[in-house]
């Protein structure tokens, strides 16, 4: 029974770990069904041909008993030419298979290689988890599937018997080549039917392993949160690491204030601090920038440092607005930005004399 507290889908990373264990929707009986459709017709296809080597191994074997004295020195290669021939007479049948499998089951999980299901466990051999399993709701639908299946394979083995009758009344006169042909057409009419009964029944199967996968994966809110803060870190001590970092950050930008040549002001809300080396700038460029109490330390600094502090209530708001720490000023803002600094310089030198 499903937990009633696991509300919600599960997330990728439970989707992913539950996959590298193996747990999958899938099912065997799409698997099986198809299995069975490809085999009989490939019997169909290849059928003539493997009759026609299945005749020639009975004639080969009579042969060689007629006409050989079997020794223990001459049995292994004998069996080992039987066993060849054998091979390949029934070589399609497996290829079918094989191919078959594979492709119905790459169809329903995709590629996948896990071994997760062949450790050994403990809960395996616990005696209360198999009784669960008994009476399980999975269980229930098992013996379902088990009886709609006899029913399957009665129905069709009686209404096949039926229509054929007269053709297996025949029989008793018939010679060997004939009973051949009419109980293989027989028993492909009885196999192609159960295997597309099986298929029918297979896509409801897998439509219901796919809600049972579903509905295991299911996690809680909690589940939830706990594994977003393995993942993504606890959000309080993100909270705290990006204060941390903004405090780190803020220290850095006082420390490069008293680079500063010239201070914009808002005049009491904002300050912003520009420096220009002509040298390695192409222009001006922002060391620091403040509003209100950031703004009143950045301008406690540059007063100490005797740094020039302008008021420019309109440069500073586009200043503040459009570019961040570490950045150039905009283009449209050189010729302002320029007249201050020719300020500052002018007054820079009329102090000097």
């Amino acid at each position: 029974m499903a937990d009633p507290g696991k509300t919600e889908k599960a997330t990728p990373k439970r989707r992913q770990e539950s996959r590298k264990k193996g747990q999958v929707a899938k099912s065997t009986e799409l698997n099986s069904a198809i299995i069975i459709l490809a085999v009989f017709l490939g019997l169909k296809t290849f059928g003539p041909s493997i009759f026609c080597t299945l005749k020639s191994l009975f004639e080969e074997i009579f042969t060689s008993l007629n006409s050989t004295i079997i020794t223990p020195e001459n049995l292994p290669s004998f069996f080992l030419y039987l066993l060849m021939l054998s091979a390949k007479m029934l070589l399609p049948i497996f290829i079918i298979v094989l191919i078959t499998g594979l492709t119905v089951g790459f169809g329903q999980v995709g590629l996948l290689l896990s071994f997760e299901s062949l450790k050994p466990s403990l809960d395996k051999l616990n005696p209360i988890n198999g009784v669960k399993n008994l009476f399980s709701a999975r269980s229930f639908v098992e013996l379902i599937k088990s009886f709609i299946k006899l029913i399957i394979l009665g129905s069709i083995g009686y209404s096949v018997a039926t229509k054929n009758f007269s053709n297996l009344i025949k029989l008793m006169d018939s010679d060997i080549n004939q009973i051949l042909i009419i109980l293989s057409g027989i028993a492909y009419e009885i196999a192609i039917k159960i295997g597309i009964a099986l298929f029918i029944l297979a896509i409801f199967d897998f439509a219901y392993q796919k809600y049972e996968h579903e509905k295991s994966m299911r996690m809680s809110k909690h589940e939830i949160k706990e594994e977003y803060k393995q993942s993504e870190g606890d959000p309080k001590i993100k909270a705290k690491i990006k204060q941390k970092q903004r405090q780190m950050a803020m220290q850095r930008m006082m420390l490069d204030v008293p680079k500063a040549d010239v201070i914009i002001t808002n005049p009491t809300h904002l300050a912003i601090a520009l420096k220009y080396d002509t040298n390695v700038m192409a222009a001006p460029k922002v060391i620091a920038k403040g509003a209100r109490l950031i703004a009143e330390k950045i301008k406690e600094i540059a007063a100490e440092h005797k740094i020039p502090i302008v008021e420019d209530r309109m440069l500073a708001q586009t200043l503040y607005r459009s570019t961040d720490v570490g950045q150039e000023i905009p283009m449209n803002l050189y010729q302002a930005v320029a007249e201050i600094l020719a300020y500052v310089y002018q007054i820079s030198r009329k102090k000097a004399i």
